[in-house]
């Protein structure tokens, strides 16, 4: 389980890699509790550092892992919920960038929409599939998707579970640019 995030810092950039591609990389509650720990201690070394939050393979991220959420109880969805969100708040006082190399579903979905900017690789699909599992995010994605991409789509995202490709995804306004290689497109985004 410790391998599920690679750190790296490149020319004054933190590197944060998604590193279980076998399992879709789920934002399980150690990957939360580890990036809110990396983005504290970020936050504190510098007001704004730079961030770019990466995958493996072909897959970015999914959402929280859905073997985490059959546990999560009435009594304990807030506190999950809110954790989520003060994650994802965190990430919007960084200069992040999300580099989407692949899936990013749910939760995952809700953390590049919290960076400053989406580079994503030509073969990346976004989605919210929370329809199609009984659930809905919690982590803010219900607030900047709309606002991202306009009332609408965003709806017809989060009720049919639909899979949006990247050509799609950057004619929506979802991701700001494809490339073949979105981490060095971001390494070089933030180095300007």
């Amino acid at each position: 389980m410790n391998n599920a995030l690679i750190v790296e810092n490149i020319s004054e950039i933190t590197v944060i890699r998604f590193n279980r591609p076998e399992i879709r990389s789920p934002l399980s509650i150690f990957v939360l509790e580890k990036l809110d720990e990396l983005l504290d201690h970020e936050i504190s070394e510098n007001q704004t550092p730079k961030i770019i939050f990466t995958g493996k393979d072909d897959v970015f991220a999914s959402g929280a892992d859905l073997r985490e959420i059959k546990q999560v109880l009435s009594e304990t969805a807030r506190e999950f919920a809110l954790f989520g969100q003060s994650l994802m708040n965190k990430i919007t006082k960084t200069n992040a960038v999300a580099a989407i190399n692949g899936y990013c579903f749910g939760g995952a979905l809700d953390l590049a929409l919290a960076c400053k900017k989406r580079i994503a690789a030509p073969n990346a699909q976004f989605s919210h599939p929370g329809a199609q599992l009984g659930i809905m995010t919690g982590w803010g994605g219900t607030q900047r998707l709309p606002r991202l991409i306009g009332q609408g789509i965003a709806l017809e995202m989060f009720f049919t579970a639909k899979r949006v490709s990247a050509d799609e995804a950057l004619k929506i306004g979802l991701i700001d640019d494809i490339s073949t290689n979105p981490l060095e497109t971001a390494l070089e985004l933030l180095a300007e």
